[in-house]
C-alpha cells in the first residue's frame, strides 16, 4: 500500500541535541585511528537490547512473539557499500528512537564537554570514559539508517531513523514484520576495509567472543570461477556465544578479560585489575569485577547511577545494581550472576534481601583483597589507583564498620618524612618509623600539600624531630 492509502505521516526532520553535535564532531576527528570500535559498540547495544527483552518477557511472555531465541546478525554488501547489524531484541518505538538516538540523556554532559582540550589523544581517552555507543557509527559512515520495531507493538508498525551526522535526523513510520533493530551503515570510502568477511569476522571474534548471544554471519565458501569468497544461504556463529563469566578462569585470556570489561563499561582503556570468582555455600553466585584505570567523568555526581550488572541464572536483570556493592566501591564495574535470587527481582527487593547482603559483603571483601594484592605486590599500579580513586575509598572507613580496618590499611598520605607531595605513606609505614615512646600519630589538614607543609603548627614538631603523616 502507498502512504496515501494508509494515511501514514511523512518523514519528520528533527535536530540533534547540541551535545550530540559536539560529540559527533569530536569522535570523527579524535577516534579516527581506532575505527573498528564502531562494531564493538553496535554489537554491545544489540546485546543489551536482547537482554532487556529477556527481562521484560519474564512478566510479559507475549513480547517474544513466538520467537524466544535471541541472536545478532552482521551482513555486508560490497556493491552498496553497507554493513548492517541487526538484532531481535526489545526494539524501539518512535519516542524511544528520538530519545535514544537524538539525545544524550546523561547527567554531567556539559561538565564532560568543558573538560575537552582539543588534543586528539587526550580527548579520545575522555570520550572513551564518557562512552560513545551508537554515535561511533559515524566514525566510519557518512549515513546511518535505523529500522526498528518495539516488541509487542502492532504488527509491521516500525520506525525508520536516518541521519548523515551533520546536525539533524529524519524519522518516519516504516513497515517491519519482526521485532528488533537493524542498523545500516553507509561506509565512507576510507572504511571499505570492513566490506570483507574475513575482516569483519576477526573484529567480531576479538570484541564479541564473550557475549552470551550468538553473533552470526552468512557462511562463505571459495568459488574457483569467481576467484572470490561467495556468500551462502546459511548463517553461522562467529563467536562462542558463551557468557565469559561462566567459563573457567584458565580458559580465558587477559585480552578476553579486557575486551569484556570494555564491553560492559564502554571504556577504551584496559582495566587496571580484575577478580573472577565463583562462590558456593549459603549463597551461590559468580562475580567478575573490574577496577578501571581512570574514574568515570560522573563519579562525583550524586544523581548518577553506579554499580554492576546483575544477572540471575545468566538472565540479565538490571544495570547499575548499586545494592550489590557499598557506595565507596562505586567505581567498580563488572557482573554478578546469582543462582538464588528470583528472576522478577526489583530494586526494592534487592534492598531487603538477605542473599543480596551476603553478595554485597562477599564482593566488598573480594575487591578489598584485590586492592591488598595491588598495594603489596604492584606498588606502581596501586599508586595509580590511589590517585584516581583514593578520595572515594576513604569513605569506607565511615561507611563500612566491618571492613574499616582493611580500608584504613589501604589509605595513603603525604608525609614530612620524604618532603614530597606524593601520597605513598600508609599507617603501617608511619607506625614502623615512630620514635621510641611515641604513642600518637600526628597529622595536619589543609587545602593543599604546600599549605600543610608550611603550616606554623609544624614548627614545634620539627624541633622535636617528629614526622607528620
Amino acid at each position: 500500500m502507498s502512504q496515501t492509502e494508509t494515511n501514514v505521516p511523512s518523514a519528520e526532520t528533527l535536530g540533534f541535541q547540541t551535545e550530540v553535535k559536539q560529540l559527533l564532531q569530536l569522535m570523527i576527528h579524535s577516534l579516527y585511528s581506532n575505527k573498528e570500535i564502531f562494531l564493538r559498540e553496535l554489537i554491545s547495544n544489540a546485546s543489551d537490547a536482547c537482554d532487556k527483552l529477556r527481562f521484560e518477557a519474564i512478566d510479559r511472555p507475549e513480547l517474544l512473539e513466538g520467537e524466544g531465541d535471541m541472536r545478532i546478525r552482521v551482513e555486508y554488501d560490497k556493491d552498496q557499500g553497507t554493513i548492517t547489524i541487526s538484532d531481535n531484541g526489545i526494539g524501539m518505538n518512535r519516542d524511544e528512537a528520538i530519545a535514544n538516538l537524538g539525545t544524550i540523556a546523561r547527567s554531567g554532559t556539559k561538565e564532560f564537554f568543558s573538560q575537552l582540550t582539543g588534543d586528539k589523544q587526550k580527548d579520545a581517552q575522555l570520550i572513551g570514559q564518557f562512552g560513545v555507543g551508537f554515535y561511533s557509527s559515524f566514525i566510519v559512515a557518512n549515513k546511518v539508517s535505523v529500522l526498528t520495531r518495539r516488541a509487542g507493538d502492532a504488527e509491521t508498525e516500525g520506525v525508520m531513523w536516518e541521519s548523515e551526522g551533520a546536525g539533524e535526523f529524519s524519522i518516519s513510520p516504516a513497515e517491519k514484520a519482526d521485532r528488533g533493530t537493524s542498523v545500516t551503515l553507509y561506509l565512507r570510502d576510507d572504511a571499505e576495509e570492513f566490506l570483507d568477511g574475513w575482516r569483519l569476522r576477526s573484529v567480531l571474534r576479538r570484541y564479541s567472543d564473550h557475549i552470551s548471544l550468538p553473533v552470526q554471519m552468512l557462511k562463505e565458501e571459495w568459488d574457483e570461477e569467481q576467484s572470490a569468497q561467495v556468500k551462502q544461504s546459511d548463517w553461522e556463529n562467529v563467536n562462542q556465544a558463551n557468557a565469559l563469566w561462566t567459563r573457567s578462569r584458565n580458559e580465558i585470556s587477559d585480552e578476553q578479560y579486557s575486551e569484556f570489561y570494555k564491553h560492559i563499561a564502554h571504556d577504551f582503556d584496559d582495566p587496571l585489575a580484575w577478580t573472577h570468582n565463583r562462590v558456593e555455600g549459603r549463597s551461590e553466585y559468580t562475580q567478575l569485577l573490574y577496577i578501571p584505570k581512570r574514574p568515570p567523568f560522573d563519579m562525583w555526581d550524586r544523581d548518577a547511577k553506579h554499580g554492576v550488572k546483575l544477572y540471575v541464572k545468566r538472565v540479565f536483570i538490571m544495570d547499575d545494581a548499586e545494592q550489590l556493592l557499598p557506595s565507596y566501591l562505586r567505581f567498580v564495574r563488572g557482573v554478578i550472576d546469582s543462582a538464588d535470587l528470583p528472576l522478577n527481582v526489583s530494586r526494592e527487593i534487592l534492598q531487603e534481601s538477605r542473599d543480596v547482603r551476603s553478595i554485597r559483603e562477599g564482593s566488598a571483601r573480594r575487591i578489598l583483597g584485590l586492592l591488598d594484592d595491588l598495594a603489596e605486590n604492584k606498588a606502581e599500579q596501586y599508586t595509580e589507583f590511589w590517585q584516581n580513586f583514593g578520595q572515594v575509598l576513604k569513605e569506607g572507613t565511615g561507611e563500612d564498620p566491618s571492613n574499616k580496618d582493611r580500608v584504613a590499611a589501604l589509605l595513603r598520605f603525604a608525609s614530612t618524612h620524604n618532603e614530597s607531595a606524593v601520597q605513598d605513606v600508609s599507617f603501617a609505614d608511619y607506625i614502623a618509623r615512630m620514635k621510641d615512646g611515641q604513642d600518637k600519630i600526628y597529622y595536619v589538614t589543609a587545602d593543599s600539600y604546600s599549605a600543610a607543609a608550611n603550616s606554623p603548627h609544624l614548627e614545634v614538631f620539627r624541633k622535636k624531630e617528629l614526622k607528620f603523616c
